[in-house]
């Protein structure tokens, strides 16, 4: 049976309730926390520090520690700027990507400091296929851009073999959601040439073994194609990280696969938030109201309304409150945050509603959440050793790892 990891995707060093979380899933249990140097521009890690920073070495000792390199955001990209890094591909105007020698050794040294740890457990590659996402764009032939990413792969595979050498980590891998890809797409990352490389790399620097030991790649109920790679790895002793458990891409659309509750509290919050906006000065904060009321079962996934909700409600509602002195802004903002908090919930839950109708056939047998089912999908999986989820929430720990029993 598969066990729980603890995904950093969104966790951050300036929230108490993520440190809380990190620490709690250390007394539950946790064998294993993932995260990389580009998670909340390097605060994901800094939070693992704090959160470990209050247990002993023996415990400490207990979890195992990955870390990814690969994207160049935010820090990175104001580094870049003043002094460019090598290899860089440069996938759209605030995302680029390298995987070269220097940049690994940069971001392994970086990670290292924000971790307060002198040797990582396992250090991966992050999605290296944005090399053959942006040959794809420039119109470069299938046959001479997988020649190149191996050569950039092989060429990575040699900077792993010398940390390894140095003492640096103690083995790598690579995360690629190209992995889940039907071995027929254009975006497929081939990974059955991935071994030889690494013994070629390991010889190249005179290790006496590769220490390739690990993938991550997505898996859930909606992409199973990713478990052939999983079998694969089983195969060839490799150990196989599932990411995006809950959140699956279908027909060219996100879906979150979880239940969520109705929130009892919303209506009251919405009519006393309209009651205080219907009035001439402040009819623009209404009409969005009655939009957004309107339109809260039309997401098509949580993360659609997040996006939503700062490009365009947060702003428009800015706007609409121009008109009011600070006082008055004040007192309006503490029933819009009642609001938002619930009306966010509302999307949730209309998003779950429609995600049973839109997979009712897949759903028929599930007798639990959706969460629940789709986790336990994964768990029966041989072929994959950890499942990685976010759990931002002390209380999202205790309901995931009461899964185990």
């Amino acid at each position: 049976m598969s066990n729980f990891a603890f995904g950093t995707y969104r966790i951050s060093d300036n929230n108490p309730q993520h440190i809380a979380s990190l620490r709690e899933a250390v007394v539950s249990g946790v064998a294993m926390i993932d995260t990389s140097s580009n998670y909340m521009d390097g605060g994901a890690e800094r939070a693992i520090a704090l959160a470990l920073s209050t247990f002993d070495d023996d415990t400490k000792t207990k979890i195992e520690i990955v870390s990814k390199f690969g994207y160049i955001q935010n820090t990175n990209m104001q580094l870049h700027k003043e002094t460019p890094f090598e290899e860089v591909v440069e996938y759209s105007q605030d995302c680029f990507h390298s995987i070269s020698q220097s940049f690994m050794h940069d971001q392994l040294t970086q990670s290292l400091q924000r971790l307060q740890m002198k040797k990582l457990d396992c250090y991966l590659m992050h999605n290296p296929e944005y090399y053959l996402l942006d040959a794809i764009n420039r119109g470069i032939d299938k046959e001479e851009r997988l020649e190149e990413m191996q050569k950039r792969l092989f060429d990575a595979f040699m900077g792993l073999e010398l940390e390894v050498q140095n003492g640096r980590i103690s083995s790598y891998g690579i995360s690629s959601n190209s992995f889940s890809k039907k071995s027929n797409h254009e975006e497929f990352l081939p990974y059955e040439d991935l071994l030889t490389l690494a013994s070629d790399a390991c010889a190249e620097v005179g290790n006496e073994k590769h220490s390739f030991s690990t993938i991550e790649l997505p898996i859930n109920l909606l992409e199973q194609d990713g478990l052939k790679c999983a079998s694969w790895a089983k195969e060839n002793g490799i150990r196989v990280l599932v990411n995006r458990p809950l959140n699956a891409q279908y027909e060219g659309l996100m879906y979150r696969l979880a239940d969520y509750d109705e929130s009892m509290q919303y209506d009251n919050h919405f009519n006393e938030l309209m009651e205080v906006s219907d009035n001439k000065l402040l009819r623009p904060l209404f009409n969005l109201l009655e939009q957004l009321d309107d339109n809260k079962h039309k997401f098509g996934w949580i993360g659609d309304y997040d996006s939503f909700l700062y490009s365009q409600i947060l702003p428009h509602i800015v706007k609409s409150l121009e008109v009011l002195d600070e006082e008055n802004k004040e007192t309006i903002f503490s029933f819009i945050d009642l609001f938002l908090q619930d009306y966010r919930s509302m999307v949730a839950y209309e998003c779950s509603k429609n995600t049973r109708v839109k997979f009712k056939e897949l759903l028929k047998e599930c007798h639990s959440s959706i969460q629940a089912c789709s986790l336990r999908f994964l768990m029966n999986k041989s072929s994959i050793d950890y499942i990685l989820v976010g759990m931002r929430k002390p209380r999202y720990v205790h309901e995931i790892f009461s899964l185990l029993d």
